[in-house]
């Protein structure tokens, strides 16, 4: 009966749908005569009403600005074209959220990565792979040495 219980959670560990996981998050922004980002989960929902706080290259230490996104996870904003350098923006919701850094200046924008972006946010395959795997072998592990006989004293 044991071991009835123990392929059961097994089963359940294994079956855990994604959208029980923990959030990753991705920031992407796009080049107009603003700076608009869009903040999302790694499963594609957008960020609500998540909170930005953007820096200055010149001030790295104070917020330069500060707001929230839009309802579709998006925030545009205007930067200072004679603070040239790397500008960055965090953006958080609940504890999950990320940092991206954008570069201005030379009349283009090339994205930095300094964190979270859309370029490397969430988890590959092969990382999703290995770590399921690391659970399930922690549920063995620790179901055989649950199961294991008891030795006598």
């Amino acid at each position: 009966m044991n071991r009835f219980y123990f392929f059961l959670a097994l089963l359940m560990a294994i079956a855990i749908p994604k959208s029980v996981l923990a959030h990753g998050s991705n920031i992407e922004y796009q080049e107009t005569i603003a700076i608009t980002i869009h903040a999302k989960y790694d499963d594609g929902t957008p960020m609500r009403e998540a909170q930005v706080v953007v820096y200055a290259p010149s001030d790295r230490a104070t917020p330069w600005l500060k707001g929230t996104t839009d309802k579709s996870g998006n925030f545009s904003f205007i930067p200072n074209v004679d603070d040239l350098g790397d500008w960055d923006i965090k953006v958080r919701q609940s504890g999950h959220g990320g940092i991206t850094s954008i570069p201005v200046g030379n009349g283009t924008l090339a994205i930095n990565n300094m964190g979270v972006n859309s370029a490397s946010a969430g988890y590959t395959s092969s990382q999703k792979l290995v770590m399921a795997a690391a659970v399930g072998w922690g549920f063995l592990g620790t179901a055989l040495f649950f199961l294991r006989p008891k030795s006598e004293q």
